[in-house]
């Protein structure tokens, strides 16, 4: 592995990449491992509206049966370097919305689960510019989902093109790029009463760096 995918990790965060190496494993207790992504737009749903259809998850663990707000990680993905987000991608007309959502999360991130809830449906815009010539002028509706992770492969389709790593809920949606996607995590928060409960701990964090500049200003001063 390369030093460069190493040093893309968010600072702070227990990254897979630094503990997973690259395997030939076959199959894992979840069934084969697929081997290519699904690419093309010939099965590609689109809304009566004209919006592209897109599915995808929001990767959480936690410990023992029932997560709290203090004990769930989420999983953010980077595709070469430019930011972090949620698995996602095209809704085929071929497989449910929540067999996209499955689909997509272990092409991209390399993980598979049982999903636990349907966040919402979050509308946004494509900046990729082979979808703003199109008839919808890139503009995606998301149908996005919590998965909760039982398996993390160690090779997946797009393993060589991104990285992955688990960071606490407090944390996942400051460092998400995209503001559809701190909306779907955000909306999830909301669902579970923890909203509250996150703000405090942000707000103890911001404290707590703040008294330590102070005191590094101290010593330099």
């Amino acid at each position: 592995m390369s030093a460069a995918r190493l040093s893309s990790c968010l600072p702070g965060a227990w990254c897979l990449e630094q503990h997973m190496p690259p395997s030939s494993m076959l199959t894992t207790v979840g069934g084969p491992v697929p081997v290519n992504s699904r690419v093309g737009r010939h099965k590609q749903r689109y809304a009566e509206t004209g919006e592209r259809l897109v599915a995808g998850c929001i990767p959480i663990k936690y410990p023992g049966s029932d997560p709290t707000a203090d004990t769930v990680q989420v999983m953010l993905i980077s595709r070469g370097g430019k930011g972090w987000t949620f698995p996602k991608g095209g809704w085929e007309d071929d497989e449910t919305v929540e067999a996209a959502a499955r689909r997509e999360t272990v092409e991209e991130a390399g993980v598979r689960g049982s999903i636990e809830e349907h966040v919402g449906t979050f509308s946004f815009c494509s900046n990729k510019q082979e979808h703003q010539g199109n008839a919808h002028q890139g503009r995606c509706r998301a149908h996005m989902f919590v998965m909760r992770v039982a398996e993390e492969l160690e090779t997946w389709p797009e393993y060589s093109q991104r990285l992955r790593c688990w960071v606490p809920l407090a944390e996942a949606s400051s460092k998400c790029m995209h503001q559809w996607m701190r909306d779907a995590l955000n909306t999830w928060v909301a669902n579970k009463g923890w909203q509250q409960q996150l703000e405090a701990a942000a707000q103890a964090q911001q404290q707590q760096q703040l008294h330590g500049s102070d005191s590094g200003d101290s010593l330099s001063s």
